[in-house]
């Protein structure tokens, strides 16, 4: 098992209870940064204990998971504390596409952890001291935008290309991306973003693994023992210029049909993807709405409990793609968007979070984020196209959640 997964040292690994810290993310002492922070809370790291790139291939996420076990259950652990998160967590991200490998898992040799009041210190194999900044942040500066993949137009067409096949009755929905480039003077510092993100959109999932940050409002998985949390959104609508706008808008998408067409495949995945796992699962039978800075979303939250001892990777990969990153049925939806996005997405719309050594962790679905490589930056948005879906109106929308990583470079 350690030669086909890649492991040859045992972890040395130590978790010891410290201050709370006034602000996980300034605690960051390089770029290289590991982020998962919702409220304030979580866990971020930095280093590298250990690092796996993951094949491609319909296992991945099982391919993962062996890894984690094996080399977390041979780690030599002293944690005390015994909450989620604490002692050893690798941080993940994977490919949206299985035939992509660009997944990959990450142990940093050192994570500040904070959870309920609690404040925590992990070392892998040694590592600094939290409190150390070793490099101030630097904000980027001269960006120059470009076209990703597709023009404007260009994409709007792919738009009316998938209503077209959706009227023909081969599918019933696809997500549809297109990407955005960025150029800056110097190298982009994650940190900059994911502060910028967490103070911004505090209510969502900021994250950061090998590259990819971001500023998630969709939890994909959550596993705590044997609970489980999901929440699925789709259906989007732009906040308003004023209160009574909003609550316009707000009525609106809770009464639109296109809208609650979307979300409706979404939400029935989910439980039908959840439902053989679980003892108990609570899925709700109309959606709520969920307001964030820059748009709204229709919301479904889902809880569970598990009916055997499972890893949160194993509800993952139950999971992925839901409709609200794919469509539906899967495998059509697949191939429609290798088609016709003529890119490759990477770890957009993939799951990104943690997984520690009880097998808990958190996992989201890469939205509102950006791969930074260097003063390179390539940034993502996607929508939900069924069949009376509108290319101007889902150019519009695209646009308007391109602004949460602008935000986050420009400042």
């Amino acid at each position: 098992m350690n030669v086909a997964l890649g492991i040859s040292d045992r972890l040395i690994v130590r978790t010891v209870p410290v201050a709370e810290p006034a602000d996980l993310l300034t605690r960051l002492p390089h770029p290289s940064a590991l982020a998962w922070v919702r409220r304030g809370e979580g866990i971020v790291g930095w280093g590298e204990a250990a690092r796996v790139i993951i094949p491609g291939g319909e296992d991945r996420f099982g391919w993962a998971d062996a890894w984690v076990r094996e080399l977390f259950g041979t780690a030599q652990v002293d944690d005390p504390l015994q909450v989620p998160g604490s002692g050893p967590v690798a941080f993940g991200s994977f490919s949206f596409d299985p035939k992509s490998s660009d997944s990959v898992l990450i142990v940093p040799r050192s994570i500040l952890g904070l959870r309920n009041g609690q404040a925590w210190y992990t070392t892998i194999g040694g590592g600094a001291d939290p409190l150390t900044l070793l490099r101030p942040p630097v904000e980027p500066t001269r960006l120059h935008w470009s076209d990703g993949t597709l023009t404007a137009p260009g994409w709007e067409r792919a738009v009316a290309a998938a209503v077209e096949r959706i009227r023909e009755g081969r599918l019933g929905k696809v997500v549809l991306a297109r990407d955005l480039r960025a150029l800056a003077a110097e190298p982009i510092d994650a940190r900059v973003l994911l502060r910028r993100l967490a103070e911004s959109y505090p209510d969502c999932y900021t994250f950061a693994c090998a590259g990819l940050v971001g500023a998630t409002p969709e939890l994909l998985i959550r596993r705590t023992g044997e609970q489980i949390d999901s929440l699925v959104l789709a259906g989007t609508s732009a906040r308003g210029t004023s209160a009574a706008d909003d609550r316009t808008r707000g009525e609106q998408l809770l009464t639109s049909a296109k809208d609650r067409e979307e979300h409706g495949y979404a939400a029935e995945m989910v439980r039908d993807a959840l439902a053989p796992l679980c003892a108990e699962l609570t899925v709700p039978a109309e959606p709520e709405l969920l307001t964030l800075p820059n748009v709204m979303h229709l919301a479904s939250p889902v809880h569970g409990r598990l009916d055997q001892e499972r890893s949160v990777l194993d509800v993952v990969a139950a999971l992925h793609p839901t409709p609200a990153v794919c469509g539906t049925p899967t495998d059509v939806a697949m191939d429609l968007i290798r088609e016709l996005e003529v890119m490759d997405r990477g770890r957009y719309a993939g799951p990104v979070g943690w997984i520690d050594g009880r097998g808990d962790g958190e996992w989201g679905i890469a939205l509102r984020c950006a791969e930074i490589d260097g003063p390179r930056a390539r940034l993502f948005a996607g929508c939900g196209i069924v069949g009376d879906s509108d290319p101007e109106a889902e150019l519009a929308e695209a646009q308007n959640k391109f602004r949460v990583m602008q935000y986050a470079l420009e400042g």
